[in-house]
């Protein structure tokens, strides 16, 4: 059985923190292709952690490009069961200050278009909860984490994801301004989605680093004033991360209900399930729908002879 881990999903160099120990990088073939890069596995207050860069290092890869599938598959093969993210997004909200201030939402709205959303398809069809779609344990430590750091964070509120890569216009971002929506970025989704299909306990953190376009008297986002407010916010990101990892460690195999979001989401009859897309989920189903022995059949037809 693959030991229990912690995933850590986030831009380059998070990895490269203090207190990580015995650091290996991991290359996973999986059944959705490549991931975004090699997962950095190392030790951190005694518990196995996987770093993986969401964009690559070097920040290669489109938001819609991110081929979160093949990352979720990833970080599952090796035993990951809580995923902590951090997401750069902007604020659609005056009192969450960029550059100063962390959220942690509790609800997603998804404005994306051409992203793939789920393992199923291809014969078997499943239904996963998404009611919630963030992790309340998780969602709770990255806040505690941060608050116990002295740092000025938000608990609560709703994250849309946009498609990008274009920032948003004026008028997009007022009207997610009237949904009362509290940030906006491209990263939380599908990989929310997938984590709870995958039945890891999942939430975000997410680093306002400008106003988007919204706000009269303030510079509409740029790619360079994204990448410069990250930077600041760094080593911020990597100590809510250490903190949370360690209060973490204490509770690595506790569950949750997002351990068990398969139980019943398969609809398909497993005698109709095609093979090859049984192959590429087992990963998923084979808890739930367990591969037959091999020569089961061989076995019977053996007895039946014997009979004649």
């Amino acid at each position: 059985m693959t030991e229990p881990s912690i995933g850590v999903i986030g831009g380059s160099g998070i990895y490269q923190m203090e207190g990580v120990e015995d650091v290996q990088e991991v290359s996973i073939d999986t059944p959705f292709g490549p991931p975004s890069d090699r997962i950095v596995v190392g030790r951190l207050s005694g518990v196995r952690v996987a770093f993986l860069p969401r964009h690559g290092r070097g920040h290669r890869i489109l938001p819609t490009e991110v081929n979160s599938r093949a990352n979720m598959y990833a970080l599952k093969t090796l035993g990951v069961r809580w995923i902590l993210a951090l997401s750069a997004v902007g604020s659609l909200k005056k009192e969450i200050v960029p550059g100063e201030h962390m959220l942690i939402p509790d609800q997603l709205i998804d404005r994306t278009r051409h992203r793939v959303q789920s393992f199923f398809g291809d014969g078997i069809v499943g239904h996963v909860a998404f009611a919630d779609p963030f992790c309340p344990k998780v969602a709770g430590l990255l806040y505690d984490s941060a608050k116990s750091l002295g740092l000025t964070v938000h608990r609560g509120g709703t994250y849309v994801v946009m498609e990008g890569p274009l920032f948003s216009t004026k008028a997009e971002s007022n009207l997610h301004r009237s949904w009362g929506a509290s940030v906006i970025g491209m990263t939380a989704l599908p990989e929310a989605k997938l984590a709870r299909e995958a039945e890891i306990c999942y939430a975000v953190c997410s680093l306002p680093t400008d106003y988007d376009c919204w706000y009269e008297g303030h510079d509409a986002v740029t790619a360079d004033m994204v990448v410069q407010t990250l930077l600041k916010n760094a080593d911020a990101a990597k100590k809510i991360v250490r903190k949370a990892v360690d209060t973490l460690s204490k509770r690595i195999t506790e569950t949750c209900a997002c351990h068990s979001a398969l139980a019943n989401a398969v609809v398909t009859a497993p005698e109709l399930f095609p093979k090859s897309t049984r192959a590429r989920l087992a990963f998923l189903l084979d808890k739930y729908f367990p591969p037959k022995k091999a020569g089961t059949k061989k076995a019977k037809k053996g007895r039946k002879g014997s009979k004649r």
